[in-house]
């Protein structure tokens, strides 16, 4: 979260002239509720299913941009099923940062703590080495989206290369 992944996959998206799509939007279409409330409601594991089920029901089968909550990669097996589906680009940024972008934000309820630097450092810890081993990365602090549209577009033709050699 807060890493820009929004942001520049719908640059990325409009550039490429593809759809794009944003795994925690399609979720809430698909509930009919905020995450946030979801969470309050159901709890994290559901909603880690829910996430499971967009990777495998909801999503067109190629063509688009998506944007996947920061979690989804963390459950056993959604590395595998995400690189089934195409090159995955991860993003990062350091936890100042990622406080800096996202201290407005009322609909992260990883965030509901008294101690949010903490919280997101401690999510960093836990998730990067799922992230190490879903695909390139990108450290977005402190660089324009011109750069990082440049900077994905270099690794997604590097890796798509190989994407499609596998599949």
């Amino acid at each position: 979260m807060g890493t820009g992944k929004s942001s520049l996959g719908r640059m990325l998206a409009e550039r490429w002239k593809r759809p794009f799509l944003d795994t925690d939007a399609l979720i809430e279409q698909q509930i009919k509720m905020g995450i946030r409330e979801f969470f309050e409601k159901n709890g994290e594991a559901a909603f880690r299913a829910l996430e499971r089920e967009c990777i495998e029901q909801w999503l067109p089968a190629d063509g688009a941009v998506i944007s996947c909550g920061g979690g989804l990669p963390v459950p056993e097996g959604m590395i595998e099923r995400l690189k089934a589906r195409g090159v995955i680009v991860c993003l990062f940024a350091n936890p100042e940062t990622i406080l800096r972008r996202t201290a407005s934000s009322t609909h992260r309820p990883l965030l509901l703590s008294e101690d949010p630097l903490g919280r997101i450092t401690s999510l960093l810890a836990q998730r990067e080495p799922f992230y190490m081993r879903a695909g390139p990365g990108i450290l977005t602090d402190g660089r324009g989206f011109p750069d990082l549209v440049s900077a994905v577009e270099r690794i997604y033709v590097r890796e798509a290369k190989t994407w499609l050699a596998r599949h």
